[in-house]
């Protein structure tokens, strides 16, 4: 596969804001291990195969275990996430998939059960933030496989 544009290069300023928005999100009180199960939730279901092998490969570095990872998919159905956890990956589902779905006053109170205002508005952050890389790196097809996580 190759690569489309070179987004970073040709448009610069947007680049910029982008990365503006990913150092806010590490910023904020959202543990990054959750943060790395959002990212590749969302990744997945888009089908974004260089978020998804870049999510992975953090949160490995990040300790995240293989079994949580591989299990990812079907979150629901294994006790390997805490109730937190499935609370930001049920919002993300919804939010990724939010032309086909809502997300309803019982998810939003459901999280907000495990989320403070600030947390929440910081988790719907991150997750508008990886769908919208998700869009770019499936767009301009952003070639998976040669990125490496810096060292923690």
């Amino acid at each position: 596969m190759e690569s489309r544009l070179d987004y970073y290069t040709i448009a610069p300023g947007a680049a910029k804001i982008m990365m503006e928005f990913e150092k806010y999100i590490r910023s904020t009180n959202l543990d990054s291990t959750l943060l790395e199960l959002v990212k590749t939730r969302a990744s997945q279901i888009n089908g974004c195969a260089f978020c998804l092998d870049m999510h992975t490969k953090d949160a490995r570095a990040n300790g995240e275990t293989e079994q949580r990872l591989y299990g990812l998919n079907a979150w629901r159905e294994t006790d390997y996430y805490s109730d937190k956890e499935r609370a930001a990956l049920a919002l993300t589902e919804a939010i990724t998939e939010i032309s086909v779905k809502n997300v309803p006053d019982e998810l939003y109170q459901k999280v907000r059960e495990r989320f403070n205002e600030k947390d929440f508005v910081d988790l719907v952050y991150a997750i508008i933030t990886i769908n919208s890389w998700n869009r770019l790196a499936i767009t301009m097809r952003a070639v998976p496989g040669t990125y490496q996580p810096k060292a923690r």
